[in-house]
């Protein structure tokens, strides 16, 4: 199976919905994640100011791919999570499963992550690293590595801590049980729970509401929301000046003022640039 077939790729104006197709439950492995990747590339560099992720299957995605587990059990190798590794010629590189969990993080782009029937273990974690996560009312969700003796291995728990705190995150991660959108928007682990029939539509609405909006401070806001929940308030406050420095130069800014002055506030076409 080819990485073409395993994502499939449309756009929908200024926004890419990317479909994981990658039968039968969309496990997440190298092969996934490479598809996923290079949708992720194409969409930023063909000025794409949305992007969906969502699945064309039953599952949004049913966990990690066991046979990744065979070679790291048979050496009691950790599954690529060192944030570094030193190459032969004795650099300092980050890991593939890293620099994957960064790409996302660090795009420009708005990502929201569109799911339905159940999104379990590496499954959840692909979806807590987009920036806005809307659930089908009957999906299930959860962290679900303790049943096979493991625990969240691609940053979950350090993602659900940053979301919903350290008690929260040991509880769906050390008992392992599968929660309904509604108690976990409450939580604040994801945005937003809708009705079944409901889901594509708003999941199109809010990619649309993103893609509309000024696409350069879009970008910033990430960047700073990434460092603060990483570093830390006063890294975010010492990046801010360079952060903003790409906004004050931008059209949509003159665009906004000049919307503003005119018709009052929320009024303006921003274009992204």
């Amino acid at each position: 199976m080819t990485d073409e077939i395993l994502v499939q790729r449309e756009k929908f104006g200024a926004v890419t919905v990317l479909t994981m197709v990658y039968r039968p439950y969309n496990l997440v492995g190298p092969k996934l994640m490479r598809a996923l990747s290079a949708g992720l590339d194409v969409a930023e560099k063909d000025g794409s100011r949305a992007i969906v992720i969502r699945s064309g299957l039953r599952h949004f995605s049913a966990g990690a791919d066991l046979d990744l587990f065979d070679d790291q059990v048979a050496t009691a190798t950790p599954v690529a999570t060192a944030a570094e590794k030193v190459t032969p010629d004795g650099q300092s590189k980050r890991a593939p499963l890293v620099e994957f969990l960064r790409s996302f993080e660090l795009s420009p782009v708005p990502i929201v992550a569109s799911v339905h029937g159940v999104c379990l273990g590496g499954g959840l974690e692909l979806a807590l690293m987009c920036d806005y996560v809307i659930a089908a009312a009957s999906a299930k969700i959860g962290s679900v590595e303790v049943s096979l003796g493991l625990h969240p291995l691609m940053g979950g728990i350090q993602r659900q801590v940053q979301r919903i705190g350290a008690a929260r995150a040991k509880e769906m991660s050390m008992l392992g049980r599968r929660y309904d959108p509604q108690t976990l928007e409450r939580w604040g682990l994801i945005n937003l729970a809708v009705p079944d029939d409901s889901l594509e539509a708003t999941t199109m609405t809010l990619a649309e509401e993103f893609a509309n909006g000024p696409t350069i401070a879009h970008a910033a806001t990430k960047r700073l929301a990434y460092l603060a929940a990483n570093e830390g308030v006063l890294a975010a406050d010492e990046a801010m000046a360079g952060e903003q420095k790409p906004i004050w130069a931008s059209e949509d800014l003159k665009t906004g003022l000049a919307s503003f002055r005119k018709n009052g506030p929320g009024m303006a076409k921003f274009k992204g640039c």
